[in-house]
């Protein structure tokens, strides 16, 4: 809780006291922020954003009769509480919430981890390595919201419960929506940890260059300490050369892989064999990134090593799902050209045979990456192209869209994404590997406007069930 005028003096904002008062001094305490209005309770100071579809300032009222003792405003407006005045409610929503809750991320240590591919299985992979080591750790990210980053009055208050619950740290996966959008401003990032920049998001960035620039936002002095970078492509190297904070830059020479898996890795790092409890190549990156996290922390790497033993399989990224058939069926969250690319080189390393491939595309979202999807699906043997989140686009011309990248037709166009992997997983041999792509733990798909229930690891099982399952 602070006091309004208080407030008010840490964002810079003019108080406009409430209708029918003259006093300076407003005499109100605010206990919480929000900026949905249905959501508002007694004490909240409500944030009137602008949107693209829906301005704040319209939802003010109602805001007020549900108990808001004051308004975040950008046009001062009569009103039975105060406004507090600033040039952008978007701008100020992360300062404000941060210190209504008494700043909690100082309070924390708090790592933001952004990139394309990698910040989940990096967040859980750093949370378990920071509490094995008695730093109890929440996560914030793909796995524990809605959003890959939420909204600056939800960080804000969740960072603060953490320290209510006495968790010494907080790992957050950071998305470049987050980080052009102020969700995380007000936050103070210990360390921030980068993994890699693919084609992604170019629906809202527009282009690669303004999608750098936002997470690049991330490894200056006004939101990080310091930064752990990976050196294993262009633009890690390019944030390396340009961020303005001390960093550690992991070169991918820095790790000898002695072997790896369909659910497990082996590899030499700092002098050292670790063992983790992973599959697939490119999460032996995310794994050193993880530990080199650790060390800026200030854990040694015999500690760390240790930890990554303790570490579990994180759900939907290069998830086996084992029955005991005769051979290897793989759910990821691949959805971009780069993961999907990274994903197929792992099982193929793995395959006795041949290699499978299920995947789509999300409809209204980024179209430009499709082709380059069907580009990378074309190292599997077989591609079965289906829906992923189609949304209300048709799921035909995603479908076009996906096999224009493709140097041959798929093997299958099937729109009903519960028979793609049906049909995957009936016609998988001894030795194969059938990697099922693009949705990973989610547990839901978006068809038009309704959401139904799917899951890709209960799908498989199912469908495999029905496979070994004896003739009538």
């Amino acid at each position: 809780m602070i006091d309004l005028d208080e407030l008010a003096r840490s964002i810079g904002a003019a108080v406009v006291p409430s209708e029918g008062t003259c006093s300076a001094s407003t005499g109100v305490a605010v206990a919480d922020v929000e900026h949905d209005s249905r959501l508002v309770e007694r004490g909240s100071l409500f944030a009137c954003i602008r949107g693209s579809s829906a301005d704040g300032h319209d939802y003010a009222f109602d805001a007020v009769r549900r108990g808001a003792v004051a308004l975040l405003v950008e046009e001062a407006m009569p009103s039975p509480v105060p406004n507090l005045v600033v040039p952008s409610v978007r701008a100020a929503l992360g300062p404000a919430a941060a210190a209504v809750h008494r700043h909690p991320s100082r309070r924390l240590d708090l790592v933001g981890v952004t990139g394309t591919n990698g910040k989940t299985t990096t967040v859980r992979l750093l949370a378990a390595i920071l509490t094995s080591a008695g730093r109890t750790t929440d996560e914030m990210g793909t796995l524990t919201g809605a959003r890959t980053t939420p909204e600056a009055t939800d960080v804000q208050r969740r960072l603060a419960g953490a320290v209510d619950r006495g968790r010494r740290a907080v790992a957050m996966e950071v998305s470049s929506h987050a980080l052009d959008q102020g969700r995380v401003d007000g936050c103070r990032f210990r360390v921030a940890a980068f993994t890699n920049l693919g084609h992604d998001h170019l629906d809202y960035h527009g282009t690669m260059e303004a999608y750098f620039a936002a997470k690049a936002r991330l490894f200056t002095p006004e939101m990080s300490e310091r930064g752990v970078v990976w050196m294993g492509s262009p633009a890690g190297r390019r944030l390396a050369a340009t961020a303005s904070i001390p960093l550690t830059e992991v070169e991918p020479g820095a790790v000898e892989v002695l072997e790896f898996g369909p659910g497990s890795s082996r590899f030499v790092w700092r002098d050292r064999t670790v063992e983790a409890p992973l599959g697939g190549r490119f999460n032996i990156d995310n794994a050193v990134l993880a530990a080199e996290t650790a060390v800026a922390l200030g854990l040694t790497p015999a500690v760390v090593a240790g930890a990554l033993v303790t570490a579990g399989p994180v759900p939907g990224r290069f998830e086996i799902v084992d029955v005991g058939q005769d051979f290897t069926v793989i759910v990821d969250y691949a959805h971009t050209p780069e993961g999907l690319e990274a994903v197929l080189g792992a099982a193929r390393a793995i395959a006795e045979q041949g290699l499978t491939v299920v995947f789509g595309a999300g409809g209204e979202r980024d179209r430009r990456k499709r082709p380059l999807m069907g580009a990378s699906a074309a190292a599997a043997d077989r591609i079965v192209i289906t829906t992923d989140n189609p949304r209300s686009e048709d799921p035909g011309r995603i479908a076009n869209e996906i096999t224009a990248g493709l140097d041959r037709l798929p093997d299958l166009v099937e729109k009903d994404r519960h028979l793609a992997i049906r049909h995957a997983i009936a016609t998988a041999g001894p030795g194969d590997v059938v990697v099922i792509a693009g949705k990973g733990h989610e547990k839901t798909q978006t068809i038009g406007d309704q959401v139904f229930d799917f899951d890709d690891c209960t799908i498989v099982r199912d469908e495999l069930a029905r496979r070994v399952a004896p003739p009538r």
